[in-house]
């Protein structure tokens, strides 16, 4: 995805970093800065919402290693890099095709003599640059965004209200969004020209972490502390679920670490159908316990002294 703008507008500086900063500084940066110019934490601001409006479009490239590798080379040629050079027969565009086939991946002249290049709207570029005439409708060029949401709306596909370089967007997001997952929007891009359809929004997603629930497809994924007593002899718990409530789950007696349970129609409702809740045991050991409760497990221990934990473990390590 490319756009006009990209001649101009410097992301590096949008965003506070240098030209080589590592996807990891470019995030950190992009999370900092849209949290500090939130149109929540300064309403009516209309400066704070035009610089969110610009970080949000900043990252959605540069977050990306494909569209920042087309952006670097396309500010490398508007800013004193390649440069189009008569070629051996005078024509006055000899080179054209070498420089962009390295500029974006191209696989040289063939293909019928056109060169097709991924960067959406650069002919539009190139047209202004060499004074091309009247041109048939062309579609506008993307616009990238980027969004951070909490994990409650993207399980669930909230609609998120975006603030973009070309207006106000309204979208629902997919039930089960994943962090950095991209987002094509039809027709909230740049407006065509000569009649030509607008282009797309391409929306990248960012997910905060949940300190309970993960997203498995459409499963939902949690652990469960469980008391030694419970694993042993079993018990009926309580486990919370995404929807606020909660339901009883059965632990079978004998229960051991990392067991999965699992609880039906409790995942995300997705148009695959509904997920599960798959509840895996942890057994919870306190740090410290009391003499009643110490010589309840010594006893334990004695009347179980036959039995030895690590037996198999001692001849799966001899094969």
């Amino acid at each position: 995805m490319s756009s006009q703008d990209w001649f101009t507008k410097d992301f590096y500086a949008t965003l506070g970093v240098s030209k080589d900063a590592s996807q990891e500084d470019v995030k950190k940066a992009y999370r900092r800065l849209a949290r500090d110019l939130h149109p929540d934490r300064n309403p009516g601001d209309a400066s704070s919402e035009q610089r969110f409006k610009d970080v949000g479009e900043a990252y959605g490239v540069l977050s990306d290693k494909e569209q920042r590798q087309q952006y670097d080379a396309i500010r490398a040629m508007g800013g004193g890099g390649p440069r189009f050079q008569a070629g051996s027969g005078g024509t006055g565009n000899g080179g054209f095709e070498d420089v962009f086939s390295s500029m974006f991946g191209g696989g040289g002249r063939g293909g019928g003599g056109q060169q097709q290049y991924r960067a959406q709207g650069f002919e539009d570029v190139l047209s202004n640059m060499f004074g091309g005439g009247q041109r048939g409708p062309q579609k506008g060029s993307d616009v990238a965004a980027a969004t951070e949401v909490s994990f409650r709306q993207a399980a669930v596909g909230e609609t998120v209200t975006l603030r973009t370089s070309t207006g106000t967007v309204k979208t629902r997001l997919p039930v089960g969004v994943t962090d950095g997952q991209k987002i094509r929007i039809a027709g909230k891009g740049r407006p065509g020209t000569h009649g030509g359809p607008p282009g797309d929004l391409i929306l990248t997603v960012r997910v905060s972490k949940h300190p309970v629930f993960t997203v498995d497809g459409k499963n939902l994924r949690m652990s469960l502390p469980v008391a030694f007593d419970e694993a042993a002899l079993g018990a009926t718990v309580e486990v919370p679920t995404l929807e606020g409530d909660r339901v009883k789950v059965k632990v079978p007696s004998g229960t051991r670490l990392g067991t999965t349970l699992r609880v039906k129609g409790r995942g995300l409702t997705t148009k695959q159908g509904t997920g599960d809740l798959l509840v895996t045991v942890q057994i919870a050991v306190p740090n410290k316990a009391s003499r009643q409760a110490k010589e309840a497990l010594q006893a334990y221990a004695l009347a179980d002294a036959k039995h030895d934990p690590r037996e198999h473990l001692y001849e799966d390590a001899a094969k």
